[in-house]
């Protein structure tokens, strides 16, 4: 590690091992280019958000002690994922309010732990990047990212340095696009009438291009612009910033782009 350089562990997401790799590495090659150190260890696993909001407290908190040992002895822990950074800083510390010692090592966790966008300005003060991208795009501001973490302006005021690039907000960007986890399997047919207005305004923005700080948000309104047949990619900001869109926007890998 290059002195003076922070060590940072990054939390990869369930989602993006999983579906979006790409992301991952667009978050390493972001933090590579703030001046940080990064690793990712390899005894994470899920940050517990399924079952802590399904009422399951048992396994959430063995969840969560695994991940509170993963994470030891780094400066920071960052995730491409407002979602999973807001369950450890928000709700870890709720968990252990029976074992003072663990919810130390809780908190501790909490206090280093932030989202990818939110911390390459917040913290490493980035406020360029080196990317190229042509088009229209327009930003969807998830729920737990945006009401939990306070991340809004951070993505836009990166995405507005890359030549070329049109940012056009559209109407109510910062309302539910109907995911929520475990809530869209709950109650399908109230998410789907979310996700529907959601894309209503995606389409009608004109944008080409629709990004997002959070996998499972995007991955819902790509599924129901593809069902729709809309032509507007879908991507995580981090790849647009990291100047890392040679793939095939979500969605489209497994469909060829057709519904």
């Amino acid at each position: 590690m290059a002195e003076g350089q922070p060590r940072v562990g990054l939390f990869v997401t369930c989602l993006v091992d999983l579906m979006r790799p790409s992301v991952g590495f667009a978050a390493v090659k972001l933090l590579e280019q703030a001046g940080c150190t990064v690793e990712v260890p390899q005894a994470q696993t899920c940050c517990g958000q399924p079952a802590y909001n399904s009422g399951d407290r048992a396994d959430t908190r063995a969840l969560a002690e695994q991940t509170i040992q993963a994470f030891k002895g780094f400066d920071y822990v960052v995730a491409p994922s407002g979602s999973c950074a807001g369950m450890i800083r928000e709700h870890y510390p709720t968990l252990f309010e029976d074992d003072p010692q663990m919810q130390a090592a809780a908190e501790d966790l909490a206090g280093r732990t932030y989202e990818l966008v939110s911390f390459l300005t917040d913290v490493r003060g980035m406020t360029t990047v080196d990317s190229r991208f042509e088009g229209k795009v327009t930003y969807h501001d998830s729920c737990a990212g945006l009401r939990e973490l306070g991340v809004q302006d951070q993505p836009r005021k990166l995405l507005g340095s890359i030549p070329g690039v049109e940012l056009t907000e559209m109407v109510e960007h910062d309302v539910c696009c109907g995911f929520g986890g475990a809530f869209c399997v709950k109650y399908p047919d109230i998410s789907n009438k979310i996700v529907t207005a959601k894309t209503d305004n995606i389409m009608a923005s004109g944008a080409g291009t629709l990004l997002a700080g959070d996998l499972g948000c995007l991955m819902n309104m790509a599924g129901k612009l593809q069902r729709r047949g809309a032509e507007v990619e879908v991507r995580h900001v981090a790849e647009v910033l990291a100047d890392m869109t040679d793939q095939p926007a979500i969605g489209e890998a497994a469909s060829g782009g057709s519904d």
